[in-house]
């Protein structure tokens, strides 16, 4: 069975380009998406010569032709930087699932948790994008360092929101073909709660000087 073909809108980014490096490693064929045509083309070449052999195909567009070329589209961008990519995107995520990555945080205390006022980014997401676009949230807890070493072995899980049931299956399904493990957290009103735990992760990383600390849940059996 074929793939999917996943558009990762703000792929140039650390976190929007180690998932894609994953995904594509796993044969998943990724467009990148960013502002600039240029960046994003700068950006898949920088991935193809990180990529395994057989590894999915690779290509760049601005966000809404990427969005538009997506059969999944990811939305890893600042939280700043969301209203006006969502603009961009929305007539292209129309009928699809997005998956939002998005946690906001407010300079310069990123290590406080702020609520945006729609409650959570995912939740302004949604309103945003409009019904027919399937809203899940998820991976906003995973650093991106760890997601650009493929070598590394998760030891941290992946809280999934929304309100969607088979798009939050769409996000644990990308999640296990990434290497993590995935837990449904609920509907995406919690999503306001997962974004949070990323300020109190870099918070415990400042404090306890490491990089990358992660959540696991306890108590669930797993395969």
């Amino acid at each position: 069975m074929s793939k999917p073909t996943l558009a990762v809108i703000g792929g140039t980014g650390a976190e929007g380009s180690g998932l894609a490096l994953r995904w594509a490693a796993a044969g998943y064929p990724v467009v990148i998406g960013s502002r600039s045509a240029e960046k994003a083309a700068g950006a898949v070449e920088t991935l193809r010569q990180r990529l395994p052999a057989g590894g999915g195909a690779v290509s760049g567009a601005t966000n809404a032709a990427a969005a538009a070329a997506g059969e999944v589209v990811v939305l890893s961008v600042p939280y700043s930087a969301q209203a006006d990519t969502i603009a961009q995107i929305k007539e292209g995520c129309q009928g699809k699932v997005l998956i939002t990555v998005v946690a906001p945080l407010q300079p310069p205390k990123v290590s406080v948790v702020w609520h945006p006022p729609g409650g959570s980014a995912a939740q302004e997401a949604q309103a945003q994008l409009g019904p027919d676009v399937r809203v899940a949230a998820a991976f906003q807890n995973i650093s991106a360092g760890h997601l650009q070493d493929l070598s590394w072995e998760a030891d941290c899980d992946v809280l999934v929101t929304g309100d969607d049931k088979a798009a939050k299956q769409v996000a644990m399904e990308l999640a296990r073909t990434a290497g993590l493990y995935a837990v449904d957290a609920g509907p995406l009103a919690n999503a306001s709660v997962v974004e949070g735990l990323t300020a109190v992760l870099i918070g415990i990383n400042a404090r306890h000087k490491v990089k990358g600390s992660g959540i696991r849940i306890t108590g669930i059996p797993r395969e």
